[in-house]
């Protein structure tokens, strides 16, 4: 687990009852309702749920990357600097986009540009928020591009985004988010396509880089390993909800939401022997088609009838702790 540390007054970014929907022909779709939360400087804040439970397009509600349409943000507050992002023109919002919160996307084969070298995409938003001369930019490029653990840097500078795997484009994407030293960092799922080895080290640079920089981050995993190494405080999300809030040790020591139960006993463990591994039954409702009442009561081994007709808070259990359901409501 990362070392425990105060986290500033101020949080590095704040937000607040964030709603975002898709409008289809088949209906709207409530992918995110209501998230709130705030990421404290220095700190790493993981997001972890099963896909399709809202935390990328969370992620990308914040640098307002939600295509649209389909997808609208229709209210919330996304705090940074003293401004909402939500309301920023276009021109502020792209000098902050790359300089001062970066984001390594979850795909990193459409990600990148595909006429475009790997080089000039990552020299671009040196050139461009930082004034760099291309000589220094190139320089810069090959030094992250180094960090993050290619063997021939300079290959991988003038070679198109086709002509690489999907793991070393993946480590180009974060060579390009960190190349500016930005104040935030998103990163969804951002070694997904990396072994275990190469992913380790990925890691540990963010953590090195964090440290080194005063940088804040989000990461967003399915990996509950990743978030017990690397993340200070967790929330988890279900069906575009916030459904249990922690510090990331008090989270692991006492899980308290049936759902976040559920996620963790899927996880298999070396010193126990068992004939097939633990799934939740069921999957995620769709968010066209949302269920009345708790989201996770279809699924919930502890409902009861108050689930399926009453949409639960979050109740504050102290110490920073908050948690989505019935079973709380003290």
């Amino acid at each position: 687990m990362p070392t425990d540390q105060p986290a500033a007054t101020a949080p590095a970014l704040s937000c607040q009852e964030l709603h975002v929907s898709f409008h289809q022909d088949e209906g709207v779709g409530r992918a995110v309702r209501g998230v709130s939360f705030e990421l404290g400087r220095s700190r790493t804040l993981g997001i972890v749920g099963e896909s399709g439970c809202g935390k990328s397009v969370t992620a990308l509600s914040i640098l307002r990357l939600v295509p649209c349409p389909p997808g609208k943000i229709e209210q919330g507050r996304v705090m940074f600097d003293g401004r909402n992002l939500l309301e920023l023109g276009n021109e502020e919002l792209r000098a902050i986009r790359g300089k001062d919160i970066s984001m390594v996307f979850q795909d990193p084969m459409t990600s990148l540009n595909p006429v475009f070298t790997c080089g000039y995409q990552i020299q671009e938003p040196l050139r461009q928020h930082l004034g760099m001369s291309k000589a220094d930019a190139q320089h810069r490029a090959l030094e992250m591009l180094v960090k993050v653990g290619i063997r021939d840097p300079k290959g991988a500078l003038n070679s198109y985004p086709h002509q690489m795997s999907g793991g070393m484009i993946q480590r180009v994407m974060i060579a390009m988010a960190l190349s500016c030293s930005p104040k935030i960092l998103i990163a969804d799922e951002p070694t997904t396509a990396l072994d275990v080895t190469v992913q380790a080290k990925i890691l540990d640079l963010l953590l090195e880089l964090q440290e080194s920089l005063d940088m804040s981050m989000i990461l967003i995993t399915h990996d509950l390993g990743i978030v017990c190494d690397v993340a200070h405080e967790v929330i988890v999300m279900y069906a575009g909800v916030v459904v249990e809030s922690a510090d990331v040790r008090a989270l692991f020591d006492e899980p308290l939401h049936p759902y976040t139960r559920a996620l963790f006993g899927t996880i298999p463990y070396l010193d126990k022997k068992t004939e097939r591994l633990s799934v939740i039954p069921g999957e995620v409702p769709n968010p066209l088609s949302l269920p009345t009442g708790c989201p996770f009561h279809p699924r919930c081994e502890k409902r009861f009838e108050r689930c399926p007709r009453e949409h639960p808070r979050l109740y504050d259990r102290g110490g920073g702790r908050k948690v989505r359901c019935f079973l709380y409501d003290q």
